[in-house]
């Protein structure tokens, strides 16, 4: 598979979970990026040479970073703030995105336009294909637990923001009162949430000990 610099349509995702990105400028937060290879290996980064029957994800020019934002990042103890990095052992759970990233969008605030994100991995599962959900929303809150975590309305009073998590995949916000600020789809698995708003761009957010953090927002469910 080749990442195409005119942004025609990619083939398939890959089908297996072994999958190596190749060649991309890979970010962690403590140092500068560096072209390199991405392995996956089920649900984590593996270290060392691909194995044989890994799927090639050529992805020279993109961006691969880690989705999270800091205040998610300064909930953890300080032991534990290099848990979303790059790197062997952590969970695989990145994104690959056509343009330049700026250090700043990968702790605050990442939105990608969908003709500039190749793909989205989430604990070594393909959420985002070439700009494209890869299944139906509102097909994990068909599931009991995910529907009891997700679905309910998140309010960040701080910064007068509701978010409403619809059972049926869909979001709205309520900012400064004004509702339907923003609405889309979103996906969910484990404690990432992946929203795609209908304005036209991607988004992230991670659930830590019963906080949403997203955008630098701070979230309770209500």
């Amino acid at each position: 598979m080749t990442l195409n610099p005119s942004k025609t349509r990619l083939p398939a995702p890959p089908t297996s979970r072994t999958v190596v990105v190749a060649g991309a400028r890979v970010w962690q937060t403590s140092r500068a990026p560096v072209v390199g290879d991405l392995s996956v290996a089920g649900d984590r980064l593996a270290p060392g040479p691909a194995a044989p029957d890994a799927e090639v994800v050529r992805a020279g020019g993109a961006d691969a970073v880690p989705l999270f934002v800091d205040s998610a990042v300064a909930q953890l103890p300080p032991a534990r703030r290099g848990d979303d990095d790059l790197r062997p052992g952590n969970a695989a759970t990145f994104a690959v995105v056509r343009r330049p990233v700026r250090p700043a969008e990968i702790r605050r605030m990442l939105i990608v336009d969908p003709s500039d994100l190749l793909g989205v991995w989430v604990a070594g599962e393909i959420e985002v294909w070439d700009g494209r959900p890869t299944r139906p929303a509102g097909r994990d809150v068909g599931d009991p637990t995910a529907r009891e975590t997700w679905v309910a309305t998140w309010d960040d009073p701080r910064r007068d923001m509701q978010q409403h998590l619809g059972p049926d995949g869909r979001y709205s916000e309520t900012r400064g009162g004004r509702a339907d600020a923003y609405t889309g789809r979103y996906w969910v698995r484990g404690d990432r949430i992946t929203y795609l708003d209908d304005s036209g761009f991607w988004a992230f957010g991670q659930l830590l000990d019963g906080v949403l953090h997203h955008a630098g927002y701070v979230m309770t469910r209500r």
